[in-house]
């Protein structure tokens, strides 16, 4: 897709409504226990953001960033996911959070990026956070410099998300079950599946619902 075309599709998207669960629930495991509200507020989650970040590559085609977390001992490490991270006091909010956040792992400056709308709080009982997912673009392809925390940038064309065939299961064992089939993409040759995927998702859902 090319970035114009891109800009034009999300150019009206803040007041659209999101898929919310329904995009969601097409990366949820039929084993996994479904969570409510009351399940979340009695949990007391930990806030975070994450920033879905889009730009046009050296062919102004559309290309989106996910990271590989680096290995470390935490929930976490050796993921693919969204730029982001744990919300700090400073921050004021979430959305300045995921800018920050991405400023520091991937070095694209947070004037350089406009934020167009926030998805939906996605909430990971592993690691007990809440996490606000942002759509957000620059019109300049990035040069990506990363710290300590990411391994590997990965750059995926906005087409592939779109292809219904990007879409598979993979038994895995996760931190409700072992060795069941969960959905996710393949992207890149890689595996996403989990939290991330339910966003990606969600994005999937609302381009696609603006394609003209």
């Amino acid at each position: 897709m090319e970035f114009d075309y891109f800009l034009s599709l999300i150019s009206g998207i803040e007041n659209v409504n999101l898929g919310g669960f329904a995009s969601h629930a097409k990366m949820i495991p039929r084993e996994r226990k479904m969570i409510n509200v009351n399940d979340v507020e009695a949990a007391a989650p930990k806030k975070a953001a994450v920033l879905a970040l889009f730009y046009p590559d050296h062919n102004k085609l559309t290309k989106f960033l996910l990271i590989l977390r680096a290995h470390y001992d935490g929930t976490h490490a050796s993921q693919i996911g969204f730029p982001g991270g744990k919300f700090e006091t400073p921050d004021g909010n979430l959305e300045t959070t995921a800018l920050r956040e991405t400023s520091e792992e991937v070095g694209i400056e947070m004037d350089q990026i406009r934020i167009r709308k926030k998805l939906t709080d996605t909430f990971i009982p592993p690691s007990n956070f809440l996490v606000s997912p942002y759509i957000g673009f620059t019109d300049k392809t990035p040069l990506f410099k990363t710290n300590h925390e990411v391994e590997d940038i990965i750059e995926v064309n906005l087409k592939d998300l779109l292809n219904d065939a990007s879409v598979s299961s993979k038994n895995l064992t996760t931190s409700y079950m072992k060795n069941i089939q969960v959905p996710c993409f393949i992207l890149n040759d890689r595996t996403v599946w989990g939290a991330t995927a339910m966003m990606l998702s969600e994005i999937k859902d609302l381009i696609k619902a603006n394609l003209h």
